[in-house]
Order: C-alpha cells, then sequence, then structure tokens
C-alpha cells in the first residue's frame, strides 16, 4: 500500500468543480435511458443500461466488471431473471480496508407524461436543477461512486490500496427480489469492512443529512368475495352487498380515528428524531391539501420515520366507463405497510393477514395474499465510521450535517446487516425535499450533487487514512 499525503477537502472540491462537466455528460446518458424493472417494459433497455454502467466502471480503472443476475425462481435457472446488476471489484493491499459502494440503474415508470415539463429521459438543466427521471433517484448515486473513485485513482495514484467493490443493481424499484439470493451467491465479492448505499436524500439543499434508520416493508393483496358470478343489481340488490361495498368495510378497519395504524403488534423500537419536521414543510414538500388535517399522533419525524404505516396502493374494480349494472362479485385491494426499527417483517405480515381474515363482515370470504416484504434498519451514530462519514460531509457542505430516519424503505439494507453483520453501513444520498423522486418532474439540485461527490472522496481516503494510523 503506497504511502501519499493526506487529502484536504479542497483538493476534492477542486478535482470536482474541474471534472463536473463531465460527470454531468456521464448522468446525462444515463438519464437517456429509460431503464425501467417493472413487468410490461423492454427488458432488454435494462441490460443496455447495465451495459453503460459497466462501461464507466471499467473507465474509472476497474479490470472486474461483471453483468450478473439471479433467476426470479431458483427452482427455475434457465426461466425469468432478475434486473441485471453490475459488480466491480478492486482487491485491497495487505492491512487495507475494504468498501462496497452501492447505487441502482433501475428507474420508476414514468407515469402520466403530461403531469411532466420535460421530456423525462432527457435530462434538462434548468438553473441548478436537472430535471429527468432517475436523475436523482439513483442515478446520480452511480455517477457519485464513479466520479468518487475515478479522483482516488487520479489524486492518490491506482496503488492506493484501498479495496473497492461497487455494486449497482438493476431491480431495486421492483423491492429486489433477487437480491438476497445475489448476494449469498456473491458474498465472497461483496464482502466489505464497509457499505456505503447511495439513495437516500439530504435535509434540505445544502443541508447533509445521514440516514439513521429506515422502515421496513410488507405488502401484499386483500381479497373479498361475494358471490360466485355477478347479478342483476336490482333483483338482488338490497340482501347481498357487493364486494367493494364489503372491501371498503375492511379498509376503514385498518386505521383508528386519530389515523394510526389500528393492527396491534406493529409498534418497534421508539425513535428519537435529532430534528424537527415543521408542519408547514411537510405540508409544502407533499403538496397537502390545506383543509386536511394530518393523520396520526405524536410528532411529524415520529410518524415517518418510527411508527407503522399503512396505504392502500390499489383497488381491482370496473373502471366506471365499463360499470354494468350488477353487484360486483370480488374485488382487490393492493396494501403497503411500512414498519419501524424493531419489528420483524414476517410477524408484520401475519398480524395483517390475522386482523384481515378474523373479520366477519357479513359472512364474506376475506383472504390475504402476502407480497413483498423488507427488514426495517438503524445505524449506530456513534460509530467512529459513522462519525467519519459525518466530519467527511461536514467539510465538503461547510455545514454541520443532520442525522435523521427516513419513512420510505431500502430492503436491501436489512439484507446487507444480516449478510455482513460486522460491516459499518452508512445511507447517503444525493436527494432533497425539492427532489420529486417517483413523481413527475424529479430533478437533481447539483451543487449538492457535486457536494456529495467531494464528501465520497473524502471518504475514501480518510478510512485509507484511518487504516495506516
Amino acid at each position: 500500500m503506497a504511502d501519499h499525503t493526506e487529502l484536504t477537502a479542497d483538493d476534492a472540491t477542486d478535482w470536482v468543480s474541474a471534472h463536473a462537466d463531465q460527470i454531468l455528460q456521464h448522468l446525462t446518458e444515463l438519464v437517456a435511458i429509460p431503464s425501467i424493472a417493472f413487468p410490461g417494459y423492454d427488458r432488454t433497455v435494462l441490460d443496455t443500461c447495465a451495459e453503460a454502467v459497466k462501461a464507466l466502471m471499467t473507465r474509472a480503472g476497474f479490470d472486474e466488471v461483471e453483468i450478473l443476475s439471479e433467476p426470479l425462481d431458483p427452482k427455475q435457472p434457465d426461466g425469468d431473471r432478475g434486473g441485471p446488476a453490475v459488480l466491480a471489484h478492486r482487491a485491497p493491499a495487505p492491512g487495507a480496508p475494504t468498501i462496497l459502494l452501492y447505487a441502482h440503474h433501475d428507474v420508476q415508470p414514468t407515469g402520466d407524461l403530461a403531469l411532466w415539463d420535460t421530456d423525462p429521459f432527457t435530462a434538462t438543466r434548468i438553473g441548478d436543477r436537472l430535471y429527468g427521471r432517475g436523475a436523482a433517484d439513483d442515478k446520480a448515486g452511480i455517477m457519485v461512486h464513479v466520479a468518487a473513485v475515478t479522483a482516488l485513482n487520479e489524486l492518490l495514484g491506482t496503488d492506493h490500496g484501498l479495496g473497492i467493490t461497487v455494486l449497482i443493481e438493476g431491480e431495486e424499484e421492483v423491492a429486489s427480489p433477487t437480491f438476497r439470493a445475489f448476494l449469498d451467491r456473491h458474498r465472497d465479492k461483496l464482502a466489505a469492512d464497509v457499505v456505503v448505499v447511495a439513495d437516500s436524500a439530504n435535509w434540505a439543499e445544502g443541508v447533509p443529512a445521514i440516514t439513521s434508520s429506515l422502515r421496513g416493508v410488507v405488502d401484499g393483496t386483500i381479497h373479498v368475495k361475494i358471490l360466485d358470478h355477478a347479478v342483476h343489481s336490482g333483483l338482488f340488490g338490497g340482501v347481498v352487498l357487493d364486494a367493494a361495498t364489503v372491501l371498503s368495510k375492511v379498509i376503514a378497519t385498518l386505521h383508528d380515528e386519530h389515523g394510526d395504524v389500528a393492527i396491534p403488534g406493529l409498534h418497534g423500537i421508539p425513535g428519537q428524531a435529532q430534528v424537527d419536521y415543521p408542519e408547514e414543510d411537510l405540508r409544502a414538500q407533499a403538496g397537502i391539501v390545506d383543509s386536511v388535517r394530518l393523520a396520526g399522533t405524536g410528532s411529524i419525524a415520529e410518524r415517518l420515520w418510527h411508527k407503522p404505516a399503512l396505504s392502500i396502493l390499489g383497488t381491482d374494480l370496473p373502471e366506471l366507463n365499463h360499470a354494468s349494472n350488477t353487484i360486483i362479485p370480488q374485488a382487490r385491494a393492493k396494501f403497503s405497510l411500512r414498519i419501524g426499527p424493531g419489528v420483524n417483517p414476517d410477524e408484520a405480515m401475519q398480524r395483517v393477514r390475522e386482523h384481515v381474515e378474523a373479520l366477519d363482515i357479513f359472512g364474506a370470504e376475506i383472504t390475504l395474499e402476502p407480497g413483498e416484504k423488507g427488514s426495517p434498519f438503524s445505524t449506530d451514530l456513534d460509530s467512529a465510521t459513522t462519525q467519519l462519514m459525518l466530519s467527511c460531509l461536514r467539510d465538503a457542505f461547510g455545514t454541520d450535517p443532520v442525522a435523521t430516519g427516513l419513512g420510505g424503505s431500502i430492503p436491501l439494507t436489512g439484507d446487507l446487516a444480516e449478510v455482513f453483520p460486522e460491516a459499518t453501513i452508512l445511507i447517503t444520498g444525493v436527494e432533497d425535499p425539492n427532489t420529486r423522486a417517483h413523481s413527475a418532474n424529479e430533478s437533481l439540485y447539483l451543487p449538492d450533487f457535486y457536494r456529495c461527490i467531494t464528501a465520497e472522496i473524502l471518504l475514501l481516503a480518510r478510512l485509507l487514512n484511518r487504516a495506516r494510523s
């Protein structure tokens, strides 16, 4: 392992400034690839994006770069496969640590194109923001890693000795169905002392954050059956409730009068938020209608980051334009349940099943079909590596970072913590409250994007220096 002078924040900042145009160009090229992993979309586009990421990794100095995927059904190894992942690796010098850098190249569907002000797959700069699907979530995360590794090689020399593995997943937006199998199969290549998951958000424009906790997720489908077939609403209405009405009664039992989740056993470890979340900020960021009262009890941060939250994502009911004058015999609703740290997702799924299937609503058949699940996550803010990351963010942004929870879920984080229990997992990201990830007009705040690159360059260099000391 070569002995090099310690990098300063100015060194890293100057490098990023000199390479900003090139970094932005590579990000623009990635945004142009509509890499949607959802069923019904062209799978070959995901492969194209994986090849583009592989080329970036090769350009960043990795000799060992692979595109890998796992079968969706382990019993059918020749069947359909999960999204292609890009895995790049360089071994550490003796005594040096290894860092695993994670991001994902798949993106959300665009939704209604009429809601976009720009072409979602043409990266468009307006002021300090870059608009486009994936511009922030999470192709910017890819470029943070690519730029940081490239900078380390150029500033310290390719013989710096730090072990670096980069994993760019291709199915995160569809809940990473094969990620655990991928981890188990490639455990030796992915083993690391430190893991950086670049898929989260900063507190505000210009204010960096490290994500100290994530809620887990459990989803599934509630089925209601009333009749074997549809019947005339005039001939039989009055003695049989339609499935839509019964389903609505089922849904109404999921929350209490305050808007808290009414299913017992879903509350985990109480959180201790380090920041206040003003209601006016929440309303502005979420676009909440003025007359709508907030649901739930406790502080806003606690409700968003630690307490359970249950949402109905969609229903199977006849469209209005195709509604016949019949009693609907069956109906379905897909739910998503977010669970806080300390709650086991398997137990949470069982709790929802028990609640739903114990209901007696005019004797209707009510069943639950389990879906995907992911574990919650929390980190030790006092660990030396977490404190090192906070110092890098402070030096890159010029202001103190904050530790925040995140109401969303990154299911793979729980898998990483289980497979590599000795590794320190750091959750960072380039998003901010105005990013609108998953929504129309997703955007990236470029000044913070470049600062995040600076922070990661400093982290890589300081991990090396710590190993030498």
